[in-house]
């Protein structure tokens, strides 16, 4: 979940005179589900207004058009939408080509979507002011395309330090 209130990360300012960032005032945000793909650093990333067991079982079955051959193994936190009923049949279904693997609880660090989220706020929601959801999927947006463009960062900011 990428929110609309703005922070303050990792900046130089005069001291006492902390570099303030407006916001328009909505609890809105852009929430993100998203996968690396770990051989070649290719991200693929849904937006969605909500994030539910039906909202993820959609994600799952697009992952699996995107990646039409193959095994696909899926490291994953433990919210419950991922343990949802709603899923078993799916799973069930498509155990050949995709395996989820729940990775122990509070261990961001051990997921490498965590470490993209980060990277993102990092360098395109930190520090900057949005005047809506809009411009906020704009940037989220083009940080997307932007490291598909070169995913050789990919690989070398998140995967090889696994």
């Amino acid at each position: 979940m990428i929110r609309d209130y703005q922070a303050i990360s990792k900046t130089w300012f005069p001291k006492g005179q902390q570099r303030i960032i407006p916001t328009y005032g909505k609890h809105e945000g852009v929430k993100l589900l998203g996968v690396i793909n770990y051989e070649t650093g290719a991200v693929y990333c849904e937006e969605n207004t909500k994030y539910d067991a039906e909202v993820f079982l959609g994600f799952l079955k697009n992952v699996l058009k995107r990646y039409p051959q193959g095994k696909i193994v899926m490291l994953l936190d433990n919210a419950k939408v991922h343990h949802a009923k709603l899923l078993k049949e799916f799973l069930d279904n498509n155990r050949a080509r995709l395996s989820l693997v729940f990775l122990p609880p509070y261990s961001p660090k051990m997921n490498i979507i965590e470490g993209l989220w980060g990277w993102m706020k990092d360098e395109v929601i930190n520090n900057a002011f949005f005047s809506s959801v809009k411009e906020i999927r704009q940037a989220v947006q083009w940080f997307i395309s932007w490291i598909n463009k070169t995913p050789e960062i990919v690989i070398d900011r998140l995967c090889v330090r696994m």
